[in-house]
């Protein structure tokens, strides 16, 4: 009697599991969300006393939601977060050693990451570059920019630019928080902004939307590439992409009819010789002004 009330109970419960299961795939509204997408979400905890370049962020009810939006987008949108954590040991080297030679705080590394995510990209308003210069900008900071040679795409070219740029922000704005958000606005907007509202600081001025966004988000970028895995990124040294290294330098100080000829002459094919330069946009090089370093791997 006794084995036959255990048999029916067990029956019971399996029914009733089997029951539940069946109410899920039809409400999910009230069941199914348990079984459909199991995961745990967790937003990130606000960092105390963070800074950038050395300016303490004023924590109030505002910024502290602006910065932890940032965080919470950034820790969340994996793929992007992944490839820079990825790429930062194949840059971060080169945009450090520059910063230091131009006397701009290294965390300005953290916005090139903001700006193109460590790619060569291009912005729907013709932004190009790790450092998203505009044509303009980038002639004025000595790069050159035509049909055949994009210098917005040479890794340290470009990064000396950015960090003599962001130096000539700095002076006119007084504080590196105003100068990334130049960086960002342009600075005759950020100064009609600061004069229109009688504010001189980027944490007191009411922007539009993306500048409003931008020094928290690269705040969040530089908390979460410093501690990965504290925000649940575990990507192993030998996943990392590393400096380039056993290259050598072709300096060509005559015009070049084929960069494909040059390649296979150096033993690399077209598509190598395009990757190591990137700021070769076109065919050939023209131009006998100056001399050009050409990166080329070994094998």
């Amino acid at each position: 009697m006794k084995l036959k009330f255990i048999n029916s109970v067990v029956v019971l419960i399996i029914f009733t599991l089997i029951a539940v299961l069946f109410i899920s795939t039809k409400d999910s509204k009230h069941v199914g969300y348990l079984y459909d997408l199991p995961q745990l979400i967790k937003p990130p905890k606000l960092v105390e006393n963070i800074e950038f370049a050395g300016e303490k962020i004023p924590i109030n009810e505002d910024t502290r939601e602006r910065l932890e939006r940032e965080l919470l987008i950034n820790s969340y949108h994996h793929t992007s977060t992944v490839m820079a954590i990825k790429l930062a040991p194949k840059y971060f080297p080169m945009i450090e050693r520059i910063l230091k030679e131009e006397n701009v705080p290294l965390d300005f590394k953290f916005l090139a990451v903001a700006e193109s995510n460590l790619t060569n990209a291009t912005s729907p308003a013709s932004a190009k570059g790790l450092w998203q210069f505009l044509k303009g900008t980038a002639i004025d900071y000595s790069l050159e920019v035509n049909s055949e040679i994009d210098e917005r795409f040479h890794y340290e070219k470009s990064t000396r630019a950015a960090a003599k740029y962001l130096k000539f922000l700095y002076n006119q704005t007084g504080s590196w928080s105003n100068a990334a958000a130049a960086y960002n606005m342009g600075l005759g907007n950020l100064n009609k902004t600061k004069e229109a509202q009688k504010e001189n600081s980027f944490y007191d001025l009411n922007l539009n939307e993306e500048t409003s966004r931008y020094l928290f988000r690269i705040a969040a970028i530089k908390e979460i590439l410093s501690n990965p895995e504290k925000y649940g990124f575990y990507i192993d040294e030998d996943q990392k992409y590393s400096e380039y290294k056993n290259v050598k330098i072709v300096q060509i100080e005559s015009p070049i009819i084929s960069l494909s000829d040059l390649a296979h002459q150096n033993g690399i094919t077209y598509r190598m010789i395009k990757y190591y330069n990137p700021w070769l946009i076109d065919t050939k090089i023209s131009s006998q002004k100056k001399t050009y370093n050409i990166i080329i791997p070994l094998k």
